[in-house]
């Protein structure tokens, strides 16, 4: 019998998590969806955060988890036995989640995996990648001889972005407040800039003939606000993901006068289907190398019975990607 973990309803914190395994409860197939066997379902800490109620779209009960990896059991017959990768914001959110043995999707909403990526591994790609990614469409794709500036470098969105833009060719700018901050893979060389040492718009500008950078990937938000924009071209765009404070001093004259764009990225707002089209341009990266997933160790895999667990471990800033590994092969 097929199992999923279930939340009742939002916890008050990390320590009084309550999650049950339960059998397994679908959401109700229509013509053409899917029924995947998920093998591997990756923790971000978007799931683990829901389930606080820090989530307005979340919906209770529900089975939690964006990312996934499987294979087809039941659909349209050209797609059973297919392995499949992918990712949503309405996943685990407004629809029933992927940690869990079973996840029902529209047939629009699967992407064939890379073949040379275990389950594991591209059950983890997802939010990451698919935020990253989006970030770069919206901003327009990074090209040959771009200058690039990631702020906050050192998390799994700002390590995505790195890669996704030396794969690309462009001169890549990693900030971060330390010097040991993480570094992921990248396909290309990385000028690393401690903020803490250097004037991160400094160092930008004097190595790209005060130019600056034509696209400013700002994972933290209001942290590097200033510093970001002083960083940004002439019709430089700076892309924001996150913030700590909501208000932020704004020099109009210098975003008119520099001719700025602001793109605005919520993962939440893209469903599986949306990731789908995602997935499938990111695929040729990891096939041939460019683009490789996050490194995860046997202690980051977990089995749904210690689903307590591996939330708390997210919800305490765990740095390794953690995943669900519902059904062992």
């Amino acid at each position: 019998m097929a199992r999923a973990l279930n939340i009742a309803k939002a916890v008050p914190s990390a320590d009084r998590i309550e999650v049950e395994l339960v059998e397994f409860g679908s959401n109700a197939p229509s013509a053409g969806d899917v029924t995947i066997e998920v093998r591997a379902a990756g923790i971000n800490p978007s799931d683990a955060k829901a389930m606080l109620g820090l989530m307005p779209s979340a919906v209770f009960p529900r089975t939690p988890g964006r990312d996934f990896a499987g294979v087809v059991l039941e659909g349209p017959r050209e797609v059973v036995g297919l392995e499949v990768w992918g990712s949503g914001g309405d996943v685990g959110i407004s629809r029933n989640g992927s940690h869990a043995q079973r996840l029902v999707l529209p047939r629009a909403a699967i992407s064939v995996k890379p073949k040379n990526l275990s389950m594991e591994q591209a059950g983890t790609v997802g939010v990451p990648f698919v935020t990253a990614m989006e970030g770069f469409r919206r901003s327009g794709l990074p090209k040959k001889g771009d200058a690039v500036a990631v702020f906050g470098a050192s998390g799994k969105v700002g390590q995505a972005a790195i890669q996704l833009a030396t794969r690309a060719g462009a001169q890549v700018f990693a900030v971060d407040r330390r010097g040991d901050a993480p570094r992921g893979f990248a396909s290309g060389p990385v000028r690393y800039i401690d903020s803490s040492r250097e004037k991160a718009a400094e160092v930008i500008r004097a190595e790209t003939a005060n130019r600056g950078a034509r696209i400013v990937y700002n994972t933290v938000g209001s942290p590097y606000f200033a510093e970001a924009n002083a960083a940004m071209a002439k019709r430089g765009t700076q892309v924001f993901i996150a913030t700590l404070e909501r208000a932020v001093p704004f020099d109009i004259f210098a975003f008119y006068r520099g001719m700025h764009t602001y793109v605005g990225i919520d993962s939440l707002a893209l469903t599986a289907s949306d990731c789908a089209s995602i997935f499938d341009e990111l695929r040729p990266g990891f096939e041939d190398g460019t683009l490789r997933p996050f490194d995860i160790g046997e202690d980051g895999l977990f089995p749904l019975e210690r689903a307590a667990d591996a939330y708390r471990r997210v919800l305490g800033g765990s740095p390794a990607r953690l995943a669900f590994v519902p059904v062992r092969r």
